[in-house]
């Protein structure tokens, strides 16, 4: 309990809630369709890795920039964070995405709004496909991240936005269709 009167531990869930948020406005707002045509699958990846290594580079120092609650999750399990950290971060995550959502749901025009970025399954595949895709992108995903933030690597938590970021686009590129 003595960690939730840190100043500290309340900077780290606000850089979640401001991660989350900047991730959700940024990634969902590159995935809309401004012009007729099919959506670009490269741009939306680039897009969600970009954000990605970004608020890494950025907050990275402050909360470790888990940004997305699988990661948060794979810390916890991995007893790399605390309890009451971890379920702070998830509430910061789950309000930051739902307010990035908002913001971008407020700034686009109708139009152009659709379903604001959200993906459904491709007619030919099962929800228990989805499912299994989706659990080995996030585990590919966590490995990554882990491996990034290893400190027997170099030491430098600097370096590992990139490769979470390019990790991150990678697992859109294959995953979206």
């Amino acid at each position: 309990m003595r960690e939730l009167r840190s100043s500290s531990f309340w900077r780290a869930i606000l850089a979640e809630f401001l991660g989350s948020l900047l991730y959700a406005l940024l990634g969902l707002g590159a995935s809309l369709r401004w012009v007729p045509g099919p959506p670009s699958v490269l741009g939306a990846a680039l897009a969600f890795g970009l954000a990605q290594a970004t608020l890494v580079q950025a907050l990275g120092p402050v909360s470790g920039g888990h940004i997305n609650p699988a990661i948060t999750l794979a810390f916890l399990l991995a007893s790399q964070l605390s309890l009451p950290r971890a379920l702070g971060y998830l509430l910061a995550q789950l309000l930051g995405a739902l307010a990035g959502a908002g913001v971008l749901y407020g700034l686009t025009p109708a139009p152009v709004r659709g379903t604001l970025g959200l993906s459904a399954l491709h007619p030919g595949v099962g929800p228990g496909q989805g499912t299994v895709v989706e659990l080995l992108l996030t585990a590919q995903f966590v490995l990554c991240v882990f491996a990034s933030f290893d400190e027997r690597h170099d030491g430098r938590p600097g370096s590992a936005a990139l490769p979470v970021g390019f990790s991150l686009a990678l697992g859109h590129i294959f995953g979206v269709r």
